[in-house]
């Protein structure tokens, strides 16, 4: 293999510059050759960013030179890859034959579906130090699904995967090439095992120049991993390790994380900037991180299903059209929207559900820290500008600017800093006709506090009290989601936040648990208001929206659409404005 990735490396340096062996064309062959170059190096430069149709471009070339130039055929392909010796084959050669056999069947849907199929992403017993359970896809796994699955390959199917092999490990991203393309959540390495390059019990010494060998063993004998043995996917909500899968040495996990963020040149990775923000050609954010600000080189890519961004597929368990219905209003009804929840609880895709039940005569303003939402790919017809923070312009910036763009909803990625905070909240005041955003907060008292709090560091206000008041009296509703152990995100509840004089109805002190329904936050200036809570795999209504919000919302609403939630109120509350 490394013979072959040295020679495609001299053959298409060699097909990719200015050769002196041009001279003597006449001007047509001379200027399809140019133009030939042209598209190659342009492919060259366009695969490393995840672009698929420069990838398949660069592999075509790879195919037609490992036949022609270097003169692979169906007699001597084995040589490469055992593929007529199954025994041989290693964890890696049966997981590609596995992955492309699934691939070419269902397309991105590949991965995905032999992970439902063969129930890969259930809970194992915990195999190494620790107790409890964990999601891993082992070796054993994959030996199983490959004795089922194989089938004899024709001589083109084996020289696709042949291609594919020396394309990820000359320009592609390693062992997580062809998996970072399957539509899952997301994909990341170097985030496990022993970091660094200190030898370990039963290493033995490399050479000068060289590097620890990929297996190395522990006082008692034992295998132990390294930071370049690290793959995990991330799919359904759930982080699972392919322990089967490694990088190799940390020379290929250094080459993958210094490539894949490179899109749109957003600077250079160094020791002085240890970590990057950025979205690859399809649109997946990803971040990495290198020493000495990690421990290890490891990047994270985090894809977002957009296909799948509707609230009828987001939302699941029994009575899911209330909460769907109700989030649908809130739309309708122009309300100020924190939609909270830990990393992973799909905070991001839910908000793009979202923006499908906004006016579509709004325009839209969007603020990012990096391009997630891809708000015109989904919706190309509608007014949509997003700005994203940079090395020179910040997002209190940013901010500023969206004033000026004619923007009638602002939406924020996520509100993760205290300027951006304490803007948000005075934009919800004056700037535009209302806001939905992020954020990271557990409960409704969490929301409340951190935002009070940002506009306190940043001297927006002095007095606690005040600033309390003004968070209240901008925020409408928080939509919190939760994930739990197994995967299964759901929205635990939504609730209104009522001021002070709109105190009504039952009421319940404070008492940090929403499983009881009813009201229990409570605070001078506001108190939370449970709409709808999540318990025991369904939806259920518990306290109706204040009078104060109905009014508000209605006068918002076009009178089709007053009717329709008016009979939702009826039906779920039994009580509406004027009943």
């Amino acid at each position: 293999m490394d013979e072959l990735i040295a020679f495609i490396k001299h053959q298409i340096h060699e097909l990719s510059r200015n050769p002196s062996n041009d001279w003597g064309m006449n001007e047509e062959a001379w200027k399809r050759k140019v133009k030939s170059r042209a598209e190659l190096r342009q492919a060259l430069k366009g695969c490393v960013h995840g672009d698929p149709q420069d990838k398949r471009y660069v592999k075509m070339f790879i195919r037609d030179l490992l036949q022609k130039g270097y003169g692979i055929n169906e007699s001597n392909i084995g040589r490469i890859i055992p593929f007529d010796q199954r025994e041989k084959l290693t964890a890696q050669d049966r997981f590609d034959i596995v992955l492309y056999l699934y691939e070419k069947k269902h397309g991105p849907d590949g991965l995905s579906t032999m992970i439902d199929e063969y129930g890969l992403d259930r809970a194992k017993a915990f195999s190494e130090e620790g107790e409890g359970e964990a999601f891993e896809i082992t070796a054993e796994d994959i030996d199983r699904i490959f004795y089922r699955e194989f089938r004899l390959l024709s001589f083109p199917e084996k020289l696709d995967l042949v291609v594919q092999r020396v394309y990820q490990m000359y320009k592609g991203f390693s062992v997580i090439d062809a998996v970072r393309e399957q539509r899952i959540d997301g994909v990341s390495g170097g985030v496990s095992g022993i970091p660094g390059n200190g030898a370990l019990w039963g290493d033995s010494v490399p050479e000068r120049g060289g590097e620890w060998p990929g297996v190395s063993l522990d006082e008692d004998g034992k295998k132990v991993t390294r930071a370049w043995d690290s793959v995990w996917i991330f799919y359904k909500g759930k982080s699972l390790r392919l322990s089967f899968l490694t990088f190799g040495s940390e020379a290929e996990l250094k080459r993958v994380c210094q490539n894949i963020y490179k899109f749109n040149l957003p600077g250079q990775l160094s020791e002085a900037n240890g970590y990057k923000v950025n979205e690859m050609k399809d649109g997946s954010r990803v971040v990495v991180v290198r020493p000495p600000f990690a421990e290890t080189w490891a990047f994270f890519v985090r894809k977002f299903d957009v296909k799948s961004a509707s609230l009828e597929n987001l939302i699941e368990g029994n009575n899911a059209e209330l909460p769907a219905e109700l989030l649908k209003f809130l739309m309708k009804g122009n309300r100020i929207t924190a939609i909270t929840g830990s990393q992973g609880s799909g905070k991001t895709t839910l908000l793009m559900a979202l923006v499908k039940h906004i006016d579509p005569s709004y325009t839209l303003r969007v603020q990012e820290m990096s391009f997630e939402l891809h708000l015109r790919r989904m919706y190309t017809a509608r007014n949509i500008l997003t700005f994203k923070e940079t090395e020179y312009v910040t997002g209190q910036a940013g901010l500023d600017v969206q004033k000026k763009t004619d923007g009638t909803v602002n939406i924020l990625g996520e509100v993760a800093t205290d300027e951006v905070a304490a803007w948000m909240i005075q934009m919800g005041q004056v700037a535009s006709l209302f806001t939905i955003f992020t954020h990271h907060a557990k409960t409704f008292r969490d929301l409340v506090d951190s935002l009070r709090n940002s506009l306190l560091k940043t001297r927006v206000f002095r007095d606690e009290r005040i600033a309390e008041e003004q968070v209240a009296k901008v925020l409408d509703f928080d939509v919190h989601l939760c994930k739990d152990r197994q995967g299964n995100r759901y929205i635990e509840r939504i609730s209104e936040c009522c001021k002070q004089d709109e105190r009504r109805g039952r009421s319940r002190e404070y008492a940090g648990d929403h499983s009881q329904g009813g009201l229990l936050g409570r605070s001078n200036g506001y108190r939370e208001r449970v709409i709808v809570e999540y318990r025991n795999g369904g939806y259920f209504p518990v306290e109706p929206l204040s009078m104060k919000c109905q009014e508000e919302m209605l006068r918002e609403m076009s009178p089709r659409e007053a009717a329709r939630f008016g009979a939702f109120l009826d039906k779920h509350w039994g009580e509406r404005l004027g009943a």
